[in-house]
This record gives C-alpha cells, sequence and structure tokens, in this order.
C-alpha cells in the first residue's frame, strides 16, 4: 500500500514508516519539523519508496496533494508532551483539532482511510481502571491548562466518528497509552527518556509529584505492528482502539529501575507538580489499558517487556 503519515519525523511517525518500507510499502511523511527531528528519517532518506515533505499539516494544497497519492493516512502529527501542552495551550488546541480537521477533509474526498492517532489521556481523571474504549471521559476543569490536550483529542475522536458516521469516510482510532523506545527524547517532558538521561549524566533523578502514581509502558515496535496490522483488517474501520500494555509501574519504581539498569548513583528526587508544571496541576494517579478489544480483533499482545525497553533505551543514548 502506500502511505502517508503526517509527523512522520516525530518518534512514532519514524519507527512507522521504517516498519512500512521493510514490509514493501511506498512512505510519504510530512511534517514541520517543529517536535520531530530530520535525523529520526535520514537514514530512511535512500531507501526506495521513500517520500517526505517539511510542511505543516495545516497546508492544505500539499495535504490535499499528498492524500490524493496514497491509499491510507496515519494522522501522527500532534502537539506531545505534558510540558508543551501546559506551557503553549494555543499551539496545542490549534495544531490538534485544526490539523484533523484538514486530514479528514480532503481524505473524505476520495474516501482514503485515516488513523487518528489519539491517546490515553482523553480518559481524564477517570478511575475505572482498566480504561475500556467505550468508557465514559472524566475531564478536568477549563481552568486547568492540562486538560486542554485531553479534550482537544477527544474532539478529534468525535470529528473523526462523525465523518465516519454521516460521511462514510473510514477510519480508525487508536488510543496510544505510554509509547517508549529508541529515539523518544525528553524535551517535552516525556519520562522514560528523562530517566535515563538524567541517570546516565548522573544528574538527580527528577520524580514530579510523590511518584506514587503509576502508567503501562509499550514498545513503539510492539505499537507500530499494531497499526499495520489493524491497516489491513476491514473489520477494524469505525472502531475505537487501545493500543498499551498491561505492566503497571510507579514512577518512583520506574527511577529505581532505570538507575539500576544504567548503574547510576544519582539521587531520586521529589519535584512538587507546582514547581514542575504549574500551580493547581492535575494528574491521573493510573493509567492502564484494557486490550481485549484489539486483541480480540488482531490478536495483539506486546512483546517486548520494559526492563528490555529500558535497556534499549539506555543503548540509544549511550551511541549518541
Amino acid at each position: 500500500m502506500r502511505a502517508l503519515i503526517t509527523g512522520g519525523a516525530g518518534f512514532i511517525g519514524s519507527h512507522l514508516a521504517e516498519a512500512l518500507l521493510a514490509k514493501g510499502h511506498e512512505v510519504s511523511v510530512i511534517d514541520d519539523l517543529s517536535t520531530g527531528s530530520i535525523d529520526n528519517i535520514s537514514h530512511l532518506k535512500a531507501r526506495p519508496g521513500f517520500h517526505y515533505v517539511i510542511d505543516t499539516v495545516t497546508n492544505e494544497p500539499i495535504v490535499a496533494e499528498l492524500i490524493d497519492h496514497n491509499d491510507v493516512v496515519f494522522h501522527l502529527a500532534a502537539a506531545v508532551g505534558v510540558k508543551l501542552i501546559v506551557e503553549e495551550p494555543v499551539r496545542t488546541i490549534e495544531t490538534n483539532v485544526h490539523g484533523t480537521e484538514v486530514v479528514l477533509k480532503h481524505a473524505n474526498k476520495k474516501k482514503k482511510l485515516v488513523f487518528i492517532a489519539s491517546t490515553s489521556e482523553v480518559y481524564g481523571k477517570s478511575t475505572d481502571v482498566p480504561f475500556r474504549e467505550n468508557a465514559d471521559l472524566v475531564m478536568g476543569a477549563t481552568t486547568k491548562h492540562r486538560w486542554a490536550y485531553a479534550c482537544s483529542k477527544a474532539i478529534d475522536e468525535f470529528l473523526a466518528l462523525a465523518y465516519y458516521k454521516e460521511k462514510k469516510l473510514p477510519i480508525v482510532i487508536v488510543r496510544l497509552f505510554n509509547t517508549v523506545g529508541p529515539r523518544q527524547t525528553g524535551q517535552y517532558g516525556m519520562v522514560l527518556p528523562t530517566f535515563v538521561r538524567q541517570a546516565l549524566a548522573g544528574h538527580p533523578i527528577t520524580v514530579f509529584g510523590d511518584g506514587t502514581q503509576s502508567r503501562s509502558f509499550t514498545y513503539v515496535g510492539d505499537v507500530v505492528d499494531a497499526l499495520v496490522t489493524l491497516a489491513q483488517t476491514p473489520a477494524a474501520v469505525g472502531e475505537v482502539f487501545n493500543i498499551g500494555a498491561s505492566q503497571e509501574i510507579t514512577i518512583r519504581e520506574l527511577a529505581e529501575r532505570v538507575r539500576a539498569r544504567a548503574n547510576s548513583q544519582s539521587p531520586i528526587v521529589l519535584i512538587p507538580y507546582d514547581q514542575a508544571y504549574e500551580s493547581g496541576f492535575e494528574d491521573m494517579p493510573r493509567r492502564v489499558p484494557d486490550t481485549s478489544k484489539i486483541n480480540r480483533v488482531i490478536g495483539f499482545q506486546p512483546r517486548v517487556g520494559l526492563d528490555e525497553i529500558i535497556a534499549e533505551v539506555i543503548d540509544y543514548f549511550q551511541s549518541r
């Protein structure tokens, strides 16, 4: 197939491009490099069937032409990371909502399959763990910028599902949980690469809050495999899927495991949320997916465990 990846120079997008090319598919990438990096795709430039454009997904003539040339769109372009979301809420909302509007509008002209990359953030402050795709979403107050990202991605989902229902546009929505692996940076608040970088440098490992909040981490290769398989599964069209792992770990425990794996003597330091982000910052105490739906449809099971993921991320930073 011919695939367009918006945000294709980003962490997940570059791994997806690599996987599709390895399977013999043609890949086009568009990225404005605001959070992605040309380094992530430089090794792909000479590969047959790979094309890239440095531009924004809101450039409608360019996006229209790219969509017209491809069979499927993986829409990954978005504002990413808690730090960016808190510091630049206008950019977060405009990038997420308007970019998705442009992609859906032009994909609809030729009824091209569109994947909308959503997020576990849409579950908001819900305590109904593990999170199920049909569960209620519990958002925080509009005065808390932290929830702007969740709300903007929820709007993306509503819009995509509206196109599917009203205009028969084939869409698939994937809610990605904490996806980690090589090429991810801690620039915008991603926790694992931040911990690894701090541990390798001998700097304090900074845990925000009290460290009891828990997350489940999924290897980027497992996520990409799920995306490629879903793209070839007709039963996935019109559906919402969690993609993540069920293994749960507290952030304090993650810091300790990274420190041990890196053979580091770095102290672990707790930083209050108000100091790390902004006054009144709210966080999810737990974020764990129910993956029974995606397992039922494509047999998805994460293959790479957390210790192996940590080792790969350490190797990546050491090699750089």
